[in-house]
């Protein structure tokens, strides 16, 4: 297929046609959705609808913009006003939004064309896409086995072809775990280098909209995009985004990179195999590769699962049957939100609400909550402390390539553990990506990550590429 960067030059040049584009790709969705199951929501009329003013745009001789005429996939926690946005729960089944987040309105103004919303964890609590209340997305590389999550759609979208772009949301991991297991590309960019208006919160300090692509060109493409202050958006950076696509392709030459050793733990032997064979990809293309300690890191999982349920419990106290979304009736107020959120939350929301209201409770603030967040400060510290000697660092992106349907949902402890290696970037709120980077057990894919420092995506995405250009 090609790739997003080629349709949207011949869009834009009219050798070829938007409509034509998207009928390709909405027949290659037919074909292929009832066994993948990317979608909650697939828009095939508003799609072509779209497609049709990108058209006439051109016609007219006038510019679409980048992304002109090129499909592109998004999760269902992003509000888009008049469509169904259900963040694949119960709760929020056929709400329609009234307004649009900005990530979508900017890639509309590029000149991308919509074609679903794409299936997830309930509420982006998860790591395998088998919370969705809609049911599981399955790997397409190997349908026994799951897409990650919670982005599972929008990384399965892009890896079965569903569309060349998709955007997914990271709170912890959920689109570099995803891209690794389904062999695409995952960027978590800077918190607040992208506007998380519309986004339908999970926890909000940790939260980043970010790209998936088939291709580290496409995603830079993408991010470029959707990138920028928002004042819509009090958390987004307002300083001007410094584009990555024009430096992709500029080499790590003299670059410093650091492979973190405490992220090698607990790593099985195949992922482990090919972060190594990365590190040398880098080594023999200029780079100094050196062995790198962020120490505090070890501990990001048992923080962030106290963090991120604790502003969880906060931001879902919203669904409560009286403002929006499923109203299950009662004897009185109590008895009705009660019963509303006990039909309209599955198991894994539940756990993560429970935990997080235990953890800020009076008596426990201090000894949960408040701790975790000492120990996010000292991950922080330990980044920085790092970046003092390397430009970027390396990880693997999952500890295990994607596991068997069922392997873990009886064990909450051992599912939470697929984040590891993705959490502390979260936590620090620095830039991070996952690229494929060769094969493990049963050819699935494996990822590796690269990590930067706060806004430093220009060297990020040149490293990224360099190991895109060397995998085997």
């Amino acid at each position: 297929m090609p790739s997003a960067i080629e349709i949207a030059a011949a869009v834009r040049a009219g050798t070829r046609t938007a409509r034509g584009v998207t009928d390709e790709y909405l027949a290659t969705i037919a074909a292929g959705e009832a066994q993948v199951h990317a979608f909650n929501l697939v828009t095939a009329d508003a799609a072509r609808t779209r497609a049709d003013a990108v058209d006439a745009m051109v016609a007219a001789g006038r510019d679409p913009g980048p992304l002109a005429g090129v499909p592109i996939a998004l999760k269902d926690n992003l509000c888009t006003r008049g469509v169904a946005t259900t963040c694949s729960s119960r709760i929020l089944a056929g709400w329609e939004p009234p307004y649009t987040a900005t990530v979508v309105d900017r890639v509309l103004a590029a000149g991308a064309v919509p074609v679903g919303k794409t299936n997830l964890d309930e509420f982006a609590m998860g790591s395998s896409t088998e919370n969705s209340a809609f049911g599981p997305t399955r790997n397409p590389r190997d349908p026994s086995r799951v897409p990650g999550g919670s982005s599972g759609g929008s990384a399965a979208a892009v890896a079965a072809a569903f569309a060349p772009l998709a955007l997914g949301s990271d709170t912890g991991g959920s689109i570099r775990q995803p891209a690794a297991f389904c062999g695409v590309v995952g960027v978590k960019p800077t918190y607040g280098a992208v506007s998380r208006y519309g986004l339908i919160a999970f926890a909000s300090s940790l939260d980043q909209i970010g790209p998936f692509a088939a291709s580290v060109s496409d995603a830079a493409a993408l991010l470029d995009a959707i990138a920028g202050p928002d004042p819509l958006d009090s958390t987004s950076i307002r300083g001007p985004w410094n584009p990555v696509a024009p430096v992709v392709d500029l080499g790590v030459d003299g670059l410093r990179v650091g492979v973190i050793t405490e992220m090698l733990e607990g790593i099985d032997d195949d992922v482990a195999a090919r972060l190594h064979e990365a590190a040398e990809v880098l080594r023999a293309n200029g780079a100094k590769v050196e062995d790198a300690s962020v120490p505090a890191a070890k501990y990001g999982l048992a923080a962030y699962y106290l963090i991120a349920p604790a502003e969880a419990s906060s931001n879902l106290a919203r669904y409560d049957g009286v403002r929006y979304g499923l109203r299950v009736d009662g004897v009185d107020v109590a008895d009705m939100n009660a019963k509303t959120r006990d039909a309209g939350f599955g198991s894994e929301v539940k756990r993560r609400i429970m935990l997080g209201t235990y953890a800020l409770s009076a008596g426990y603030y201090d000894a949960y909550y408040g701790q975790a967040q000492r120990v996010r400060t000292l991950v922080i510290r330990d980044f920085e402390a790092a970046y003092r000697d390397f430009d970027v660092l390396l990880t693997p992106t999952t500890p295990t390539t994607a596991f068997a349907f069922g392997d873990k949902t009886a064990d909450p402890l051992s599912m939470y553990l697929s984040d590891v290696c993705t959490i502390p970037t979260n936590l620090a709120g620095h830039p991070a990506m996952s690229v494929p980077f060769g094969t493990g057990t049963g050819g699935m894919p494996v990822g590796v990550q690269v990590l930067a420092p706060a806004l430093g995506e220009q060297t990020m995405f040149r490293t990224a590429r360099a190991l895109e250009l060397g995998a085997p």
